[in-house]
Formats: structure tokens, sequence, C-alpha cells
């Protein structure tokens, strides 16, 4: 099987089996997206959502954001993975956003890395969610999925997988394909042990090919 086909198949298969796939992150508008997603590095979406309800009520805008004091950020957010590093990152968001854009959420992906906070994969989920842009954010499912199933080959890390990828895919399906990856790799293709039991992508499978005779 060609890498070619072997991407059509999963597109096919995914948009058979998960058309509407979005985040499971909880928001309303832009400004509560940039917050849930700052604080979902290296934390799970479930934590992320626990905390969130507090946060958009005690600071429900970037203005209030900018203006708060540490602490009371940090008290908010302690549950989550580096909590002093992201109230840096969060409050630093804030007062870019207002100052530098006049509290838009720019769609550019560059143009979102100037946000505090915000490195290449978050500034993908932003214009991938809130713009519908072909960017293709890259975490850690989509790295190890797209490796797994053989959509990628030899990627050393987020960026040559994020070029491989929009090489295959077409440009309208690139925001759904980002969260069917990601899915995909928190429920079915899960790090430790992938349930290839009740995936359905095996059939062109690159992982499943060559340990189906392994018991996987």
């Amino acid at each position: 099987m060609t890498k070619k086909e072997r991407f059509e198949q999963v597109i096919r298969y995914f948009q058979e089996h998960n058309p509407v796939a979005e985040t499971e992150l909880e928001y309303r508008d832009p400004y509560e997206l940039i917050v849930a997603v700052i604080l979902s590095a290296q934390c799970t979406d479930k934590r992320v959502n626990l905390i969130t309800p507090g946060f958009y009520q005690k600071f429900p805008t970037a203005k209030k954001l900018a203006e708060a004091k540490h602490q009371d950020v940090f008290d908010l957010i302690n549950s989550c993975s580096y909590p002093n590093n992201k109230t840096k990152n969060l409050i630093g968001m804030a007062q870019t956003l207002l100052k530098d854009f006049n509290g838009n959420m720019p769609s550019d992906v560059d143009e979102l890395q100037k946000l505090p906070g915000v490195g290449r994969k978050t500034a993908n989920v932003l214009a991938a969610v809130l713009f519908n842009k072909p960017a293709m954010a890259v975490d850690t499912h989509v790295f190890r999925v797209s490796a797994r199933i053989g959509l990628t080959t030899r990627a050393k890390n987020p960026y040559q997988t994020e070029m491989q990828l929009i090489k295959y895919i077409p440009e309208e399906l690139i925001p759904l394909a980002h969260h069917w990856l990601i899915l995909h790799g928190r429920y079915v293709c899960k790090a430790r042990k992938p349930d290839c039991a009740e995936c359905g992508v095996t059939a062109f499978c690159k992982y499943f090919q060559q340990n189906s005779g392994s018991g996987c």
C-alpha cells in the first residue's frame, strides 16, 4: 500500500465514522478557548474543563485577566501542570492581546505565536478551531498515531509530522483531521497499548500489519 492510498483509506474511514469531530475543551468564545488551550499543555482536557468554569467566572474577559494578580490566577489553576509558568503566560497573553491586537484574536498562525504561552501547536489549534484554517496542530497523540498508522515516516519532531500530514490531507479537511487523530490516540490508539481490537483502521495500519501475529 502506498502512502497516498493509506491516507485515502484513513480519511475515508474517519469521514464515515466521525464526520463532526471537535475539540473536547469547553469554551464559548476565542478568549475562553485560548485560555483553555494554554492550560491544556501537558494536562488533560478533562482536568482543564474542571478548572475553566471558575476561571471564566473570575476572569471573564482578556481585560480582567490582564489586570489580574499572579496569586489570584495561580490559585485557580494550581491543580494543572506547571501552574506558575501558565499563570505568567495567561496574564502575559491577555496583556499582549490588548496591547498589540486591540483585544481581537489574530487568525494568522505567526501572529498568534506572538502571544505568551502560544507556540506553533497552540497557534495551529486556534487557527483551525476558531477560523477553520488548514492548520495541523501536532500534539503527542497526533505525533504517535500518525507514525503508528504509517501516515508519517521517520518524523523526528512535531514540525516534520505536520509537514508530512498536510502534504497528503486535502486542505479543507485539515482542521477535522487534527481532531480525528487526537481522539483516535486518546481513546483507541493509546500510548502504552493500542486497542487494535476496537480499531477501525487496522486494515490499512502499518503498526497492526507488523504486529498482528504477536497478539496485537
